[in-house]
């Protein structure tokens, strides 16, 4: 089983440009939340000659045309959940469409919580920690609370990223980027990918890696290559977004969950 298609999918950028891939992906970790599935459906753009910025820019360009159509497309649809699902979602999914996303560095996340935390402005059910990843609830957090509309946190630490990130030139963190917004969280992650082999063969080195088993994906590194990024979206995240729903399962029609595939 496959976490998502991307690493196949580098091979056609560097052949052929800008390409995605819309497809199902499985998720093998034991997550019993409204917000995960073990099934799940990910659209996954990636972009030749793109940095972080560009990234970002799609990414941010991406949600609000999603959310665009279905205000223009399905307005019997949104004032039905408007009305019997979420009565704040017309005037969230507006504000949306309208306002530029915050960016914020990793750091800076980090340094929010804590600070608020000392303030004694929330409590966390786990403190966070500069090098951990952040939780639900610090995501939902910052999303929610602390700006109250979409953020795009980047430059993660490199401990919990994956291997193929692109490290910048402090040596501890790598081009990263996640999404979150209002109610859900993640929507969007996604990262620039290392081109440089010898960079790629050290992280697969640090991450415990069999590098052999990557002997494909080093090839396009070891003959000729492009900088180039891409990003996950969640579908049914999205689908959540635009209706208010709360549940992830009931955004699609079988629900598969740890231990739980009955149809």
């Amino acid at each position: 089983m496959t976490v998502s298609g991307q690493l196949n999918v580098e091979t056609y950028a560097c052949g052929m440009g800008d390409v995605y891939t819309f497809g199902p992906t499985f998720r093998a970790e034991n997550s019993n939340t409204s917000r995960h599935l073990a099934e799940f459906w990910m659209i996954e753009p990636e972009l030749v000659f793109a940095d972080l910025d560009d990234l970002m820019d799609c990414a941010e360009d991406y949600t609000k045309f999603c959310v665009r159509y279905v205000l223009e497309n399905n307005k019997d649809d949104i004032a039905f959940f408007n009305q019997w699902v979420d009565k704040e979602l017309l005037a969230r999914l507006d504000q949306l469409d309208k306002v530029a996303f915050k960016r914020l560095t990793y750091t800076e996340g980090v340094e929010i919580l804590l600070k608020d935390l000392a303030d004694k402005k929330v409590k966390f059910e786990k403190k966070p920690v500069w090098g951990c990843d952040l939780g639900s609830e610090h995501e939902r957090y910052l999303a929610e609370k602390v700006f109250k509309q979409p953020v795009i946190v980047y430059n993660y630490p490199k401990e919990f990223k994956a291997f193929y990130m692109k490290m910048n030139d402090d040596g501890k963190t790598v081009q990263a980027m996640d999404m979150l917004v209002p109610g859900i969280g993640e929507l969007i992650g996604g990262s620039t990918r290392e081109e440089n082999l010898e960079k790629l063969d050290l992280m697969i080195a640090e991450k415990n890696l069999i590098k052999e088993d990557y002997w494909w994906y080093r090839e396009l590194r070891k003959f000729g290559t492009n900088p180039h990024g891409g990003f996950g979206l969640g579908f049914e995240r999205l689908v959540m977004l635009c209706t208010g729903i709360e549940n992830i399962r009931d955004t699609i029609p079988f629900p598969r969950t740890p231990k739980k595939a009955d149809f």
